[in-house]
Parts: C-alpha cells; sequence; structure tokens
C-alpha cells in the first residue's frame, strides 16, 4: 500500500513541474525569438537498502525545440531575422555573454543597442554604442551603419561596428533560468560569417500555443487521476485498520 502512495505522491509532484514548464511555454508564444522546452517523463527504481522494490517518476527536459519560428515582416529597421541557423550574442544579467534569436532591437537615449528585453547586444569588441543619428540600417552581415547626425550629405553611411552573430551546435548549448542560450563549456562562441541577417524582419516564438494548451489539460487529468489514487489509498488503509481493530 504504500508503495501505490509513493508512486502517487511522485507521479503528482512531477506533473506539476511538468505543468510548470508547459505553462512557461504557453506564457511565451508570443515572444519573439523564444525556443520552447520539451518534457519527458521516465521511471527509476529507488536504490537503496533492500531491493528496490519502489519506483518513482523523474520529469526531464531532455531537449529544446531549436526549429525556427515564424517569420513576420515589420518594415522596422531596428528588426532583424537570423536567416537560417545562428544567434545574437548578448551581454546576460551576469555579465557574461549569451545567445539569443530575439532581434527586435532598440538605441537606448544613452546610445546603447539592446534587444526588446533590454539586454546590450554585443560587437566586435563588447557592448555596441550608437553615435547620434539621422539614419541607420544593419546589414546582412551584421554591419551597423549610420548617418550621422547633422551629416551634411545624408547618403553618406559609416560604420560604426559589427553585431556579433555565431553558430553553435544545439548539443553544446543548454538554456538557464534567464531564458537566454549559453554554451556548455563556458567560452564564448567563435564568431561565424555565414549567418545573415534580415532587416525589418522578427522572428516568432515557436511554442504552439494549441499543443500546449492540449498538454495543459493532459496534465491536468493526470494529476487529478494522481491525486483521486492517493484518496483511494488512504480510504483502503483505513477500511484495513478498521478490519484489524474487529478481529
Amino acid at each position: 500500500m504504500d508503495r501505490s502512495l509513493y508512486i502517487a505522491m511522485n507521479g503528482a509532484k512531477q506533473t506539476l513541474l511538468a505543468q510548470t514548464a508547459n505553462a512557461n511555454n504557453l506564457a511565451n508564444s508570443q515572444t519573439t525569438g523564444f525556443k520552447s522546452d520539451l518534457e519527458q517523463f521516465s521511471s527509476r527504481p529507488m536504490y537503496g537498502a533492500g531491493y528496490p522494490t519502489r519506483v518513482y517518476a523523474m520529469n526531464e527536459k531532455p531537449w529544446l525545440d531549436f526549429s525556427q519560428g515564424p517569420i513576420q515582416t515589420t518594415g522596422n529597421d531596428l528588426d532583424v531575422a537570423i536567416s537560417g541557423e545562428g544567434y545574437l550574442a548578448v551581454q546576460g544579467a551576469d555579465g557574461g555573454e549569451a545567445y539569443t534569436r530575439a532581434g527586435d532591437l532598440r538605441v537606448t537615449p544613452e546610445g546603447l543597442l539592446q534587444t526588446g528585453a533590454g539586454l546590450q547586444v554585443l560587437g566586435q569588441d563588447g557592448p555596441i554604442v550608437i553615435p547620434p543619428a539621422e539614419k541607420m540600417t544593419i546589414g546582412s552581415d551584421g554591419t551597423i551603419s549610420i548617418v550621422p547626425l547633422g551629416a551634411g550629405n545624408v547618403t553618406t553611411l559609416v560604420e560604426v561596428d559589427r553585431i556579433k552573430l555565431v553558430r553553435e551546435a544545439p548539443e553544446n548549448l543548454e538554456k538557464t533560468n534567464d531564458g537566454l542560450l549559453h554554451t556548455k563549456n563556458g567560452n564564448p562562441a567563435a564568431v561565424d560569417a555565414n549567418v545573415r541577417l534580415a532587416q525589418g524582419m522578427l522572428e516568432g516564438s515557436n511554442v504552439n500555443a494549441i499543443t500546449a494548451m492540449v498538454d495543459m489539460i493532459e496534465l491536468a487529468r493526470n494529476f487529478e487521476l494522481q491525486t483521486k489514487v492517493m484518496k483511494s489509498v488512504d480510504q483502503n488503509s483505513a477500511a484495513g485498520t478498521k478490519l484489524m481493530q474487529l478481529s
């Protein structure tokens, strides 16, 4: 009886963890460049003193869905989408280098080039700073050119910096709690000259909202089933105790 209770309790706990990850995917179904987390359950034997007669379920995140999200045309000069494989290099909250597909860029009043989430975009020598300009363009290779503010000839472009574009194999990347991709060995990825940008476009989230909703319903039913099993085990235990008292 205790085995049934343990299995049901553990299953309910892992179902809640899976529901949390699924809810996070659903909440980011409209987030630019978001990559959904994949979930799976596995059964493991409980090792300890004696024979492994107990088992437990484990919710795992074996992989990320690295597939490309839908490309939307915005016409905004500061919006860029990566054509094919590759990532933009940004500065994470810890000051280290991280990677994203979110190309909704903006220039702060201080001239810093950032993503829509407020992350500083990295160039060849660190965070990119844009001087006051009348116009700014981003080339397919990440080169940033501007028409300086007050320039007499508006057709004269001045190259400011180049966005660091990298390409890493999926197995070398991991997504951490900040929602950004990092190299597993902690070393910065090398610049890849073959990565290309498309200006005036954005890559959307690759989360399928309908699939996420179906998964949410299924996980909710699984949790309800596990709680019913725990209740049944409790009732059986009470009935068994009563019978022992009568005997």
